[in-house]
């Protein structure tokens, strides 16, 4: 019985100490692949870019429409979680608490789907880059890994597929639609958005300058 619990504190230590090499390592050094992306078959298209290259119409597109929060919580939108929470109870359906934190951890280090268990360990790893990267590189690697159409992944391949430009010159209304389409790349368009997801679009694009004019994506660019 020793051997088995000698066996199991090296295993969980040696899993904790490469969780925390490859969240120090992905503070500097681009995500190469997701497990998102392997399992595509639909293949992979992808063009890292950094924060830099990427418009900051982009950046305040995904805040409005995902984690309008998301320059002063801790990763966790505590709010929109009990909330969830209630619609839960009630049976109603629930629209994800997730904030952009949190989905930037489940895309790179963990897989799609939900459980308990993988919840727990999206909690952990949300835990960890908001105290290692910072807001800065959590938006610049959400935007890198975030899957925005068929076997597309990131605002820089997605921007070439739509608009045949970089992500560098996008006007707010193509990041509207882009951040719009997030949720469910595969299912919403992109260029021709129509009736309900058009209206949502152009929500998100009013909202860009909300999110300018208060200050709400500061953070990204302290």
């Amino acid at each position: 019985m020793r051997w088995f619990v000698r066996f199991l504190f090296k295993a969980l230590f040696g899993l904790l100490a490469l969780s925390l090499l490859l969240v120090l390592a992905f503070k500097f050094v681009p995500v190469p692949v997701t497990a998102t992306m392997v399992m595509d078959g639909n293949g992979i298209t992808k063009d890292w870019t950094s924060l830099r290259n990427i418009d900051r119409n982009m950046v305040r597109a995904v805040i409005a429409a995902e984690d309008g929060k998301f320059c002063t919580h801790d990763g966790f939108d505590r709010e929109a979680i009990e909330k969830a929470m209630r619609e839960n109870a009630q049976g109603g359906r629930i629209r994800g608490g997730s904030t952009i934190s949190q989905q930037t951890a489940k895309n790179v280090f963990l897989w799609q789907g939900g459980g308990y268990f993988r919840k727990g360990l999206e909690a952990y790893f949300t835990l960890l880059i908001e105290q290692v990267w910072g807001k800065r590189r959590i938006m610049e690697v959400y935007l890198n890994v975030a899957e925005t159409g068929i076997g597309t992944y990131g605002v820089e391949a997605g921007a070439e597929r739509y608009f045949n430009k970089s992500a560098a010159s996008l006007n707010p209304t193509e990041a509207a639609r882009m951040a719009a389409a997030l949720p469910l790349p595969k299912e919403r368009s992109v260029v021709n958005p129509r009736g309900w997801l058009r209206g949502h679009g152009n929500t998100i694009a009013a909202r860009i300058g909300v999110v300018g004019r208060d200050g709400l994506d500061a953070c990204v660019y302290d």
